[in-house]
């Protein structure tokens, strides 16, 4: 135990987290020079296209110090981007310490803060790390200065490298050996381990990631998950290189993966405590904090046969997933789905993104929306994250929108584009402080303002530098309504959306010229409107097709053409009557996609 380190590698997103990684295992010879390559850690297609990280990976190396000591790392390369926090609170429930990983040309970001204040509130060893120190805009001094003055912790541990370079790698493993400490825990005592993170392999089924904090575990062992009481038999374990290694045991300390032999997937098994079936363990370990959505949308399958498929494909992602919330749903116009809650858009998008790639699932998603609070004339609070399920207006006494608390760090030229997109999004002024060339803003903001393009803004007006932190305060009372859109006068629920009543005309207009654009004439007119309360609001009307049925009529009286334009004139309201409009599900990806750049 005196020789193994545990550790997360947490930063702001693009601050070289996962190229950092790629150093210590080149260093540690996790892997040959023949099978190395950038982004090792990053397993998914998705993290190598968009260049970020989504789900923490775990590895232990084997480092030989300058005294010819073995040591074990077992460190973890966290995601940076806001939609993904929920990976490093749980990464940091394996460690005792940290690596804060700092650009040094950027500097502070408001998501390095948060990380930072996470690791605090756990006891963390937090050791500074000034990373690009390569570039030649780079700043470390500054950046020193606003560690001490911004976070608050000691500098006096702090390494600087370039992760793209190698400088400065072998400094900061022989200041990790020192600074961070070895694990705590006895060997001797009943089993206990935190299953840190479960995905669903199609050969070996339940794969679990666990950190030992007390006692051992061995393979063939049988073991008891302490809350559910459910047991299991540990078909295989043993640790990533990042290679898949087996082992005979994990010890005390060690954090590795294990193999349940079971394909069931039932619940989730992250943040449950294992112990062993013959000598039990009677306390539990603390369990995870519940993570609670911020936007909610509607899932479905384009082909209503793959609904099964569907269902499963969702359980599975959940498992790996502890952050994706789902319940069953049924929609008029696109059939059965689900309705899931995300932590964001990008969550979202890379949700769809793995449906789509990893089982061949094409999905139609709905316009995202936060939840609301509404109480009715009877005192009776309900919360609702569907629009569709809008109880009638006659009955609310109030509704309530989320606000949540914005913590924007940036640097000083930048405020006042900054303060202006604020205002646009309803937001109101806490406080605002000068650090240097710092600069921190707090601004409360309802959620649903924040949650659909706030973040690409604040980098367009910032060119990249400034960054955003937020969470969830209160709900407010606000004056909302609903805007349902009819198509051929048939309501379509998958299109309904909450908004505030100033923005309600304004939006609905472009949400129906942006469907009549996409919407395919038919032998009739099809009438697209955006009411409220039952007043329409908005109107716009795709035009028929029609046949020119005075093309025969080359003279004669003018009422032979009157009887024929007459018999055209009802065969349209016939038409209409019993005529079906399939709704092409363009529609749908382009609503989403204004929401998005609303």
């Amino acid at each position: 135990m005196k020789n193994i380190r545990n550790f997360s590698i947490i930063a702001h997103i693009d601050h070289g987290k996962t190229t950092l990684s790629d150093r210590l295992i080149q260093k540690c010879k996790g892997l040959t020079p023949r099978e190395m390559f950038n982004q090792v850690l990053d397993s998914m297609d998705l993290e190598r296209e968009r260049g970020i990280t989504i789900k923490a990976q775990t590895v232990t190396l084997k480092y030989i110090n300058k005294k010819n000591e073995v040591f074990f790392l077992n460190f973890i390369d966290t995601p940076g981007h806001v939609n993904f926090s929920h990976e490093v609170s749980r990464s940091l429930s394996a460690c005792e310490g940290v690596i804060l990983v700092i650009d040094a040309t950027q500097g502070i970001e408001a998501q390095t803060i948060a990380h930072c204040y996470q690791a605090q509130k756990l006891k963390l060893k937090i050791l500074p790390v000034l990373n690009k120190i390569d570039l030649p805009n780079s700043n470390p001094q500054k950046i020193l200065q606003d560690i001490k003055n911004i976070i608050k912790i000691p500098i006096n541990n702090f390494v600087l490298c370039s992760a793209k370079t190698g400088k400065g790698i072998t400094t900061l493993l022989e200041k990790i050996i020192k600074f961070i400490p070895k694990p705590l825990g006895q060997n001797n005592a009943p089993l206990q381990a935190l299953i840190i993170d479960s995905w669903f392999d199609k050969y070996f089924g339940i794969v679990s990631i666990i950190r030992i904090k007390n006692g051992n575990l061995t393979k063939k062992e049988k073991i008891i998950i302490l809350r559910t009481k459910k047991i299991y038999t540990i078909e295989n374990l043993g640790i990533f290189t990042p290679k898949r290694i087996y082992k005979k045991c994990l010890h005390n300390g060690e954090v590795g993966w294990i193999i349940f032999g079971s394909k069931k997937i039932d619940t989730s098994l992250v943040g449950e405590t294992i112990t062993s079936y013959k000598n039990p363990a009677k306390s539990l370990l603390p369990k995870f904090k519940k993570i609670t959505p911020k936007i909610y949308a509607g899932l479905f399958p384009l082909n209503p046969k793959k609904y099964i498929l569907f269902r499963d494909a969702l359980n599975k992602l959940k498992l790996n997933d502890m952050s994706l919330f789902t319940e069953p749903e049924n929609s008029e116009i696109l059939g059965f789905g689900f309705r899931c809650g995300f932590l964001g858009l990008l969550h979202l998008e890379i949700i769809q993104s793995r449906l789509e790639r990893e089982y061949n699932i094409k999905i139609i998603s709905t316009a995202p929306t936060v939840i609301y609070e509404i109480m009715l004339k009877n005192k009776k609070i309900i919360l609702l994250d569907n629009p569709s399920k809008f109880p009638p207006f006659n009955t609310i006494k109030e509704i309530r929108e989320p606000i949540a608390l914005c913590d924007i760090l940036t640097p000083i030229k930048y405020v006042g584009k900054i303060i202006k997109i604020c205002i646009q999004k309803r937001g109101i002024q806490k406080k605002i402080f000068y650090h240097d060339t710092q600069v921190s803003i707090s601004y409360i903001i309802p959620l649903a303002e924040i949650i659909l393009n706030f973040f690409d803004q604040l980098k367009i007006v910032s060119s990249g530098y400034a960054s955003l932190e937020y969470k969830f305060e209160k709900f407010q009372k606000s004056n909302l309504v609903k805007i349902d859109i009819l198509i051929n006068n048939l309501k379509i629920d998958a299109l309904t959306t909450i908004q505030h009543k100033k923005n309600a005309i304004q939006n609905s207009k472009k949400i129906i010229e942006n469907i009549k654009r996409l919407m395919p004439r038919q032998q009739f007119n099809i009438p697209i409107q955006a009411s409220i309360e039952n007043h329409i609001i908005a109107r716009a009307t795709v035009q028929q097709l029609r046949k020119n049925v005075l093309s025969k009529c080359y003279g004669g009286d003018i009422s032979r053409k009157k009887k024929l334009l007459q018999q055209q004139k009802k065969g349209k309201n016939r038409m209409k009557k019993i005529g079906n409009v399939n709704i092409p599900q363009e529609v749908f990806f382009s609503t989403l996609q204004m929401h998005k750049n609303k």
